[in-house]
């Protein structure tokens, strides 16, 4: 015998308004970590673009 689906009981106010808060809330979470992680990117780059205090960057060391 094939199994029916259960239908989902409605939907009310509160439910709508919790699953709009929440969806905010991880939205708000999301572009905070991607500003972070642009700021730390940026903070990245600007130091290795600086050259080292003291010793040229002319010779490499060795790779072996």
């Amino acid at each position: 015998m094939p199994k029916t689906h259960k239908s989902s009981p409605p939907k009310t106010a509160r439910t709508k308004a919790n699953r709009a808060k929440r969806r905010r809330l991880l939205l708000a979470l999301r572009i905070g970590v991607q500003q972070e992680k642009a700021e730390r990117a940026e903070r990245h780059a600007t130091i290795r673009q600086e050259p080292r205090a003291g010793k040229p960057r002319t010779r490499r060391a060795s790779r072996r």
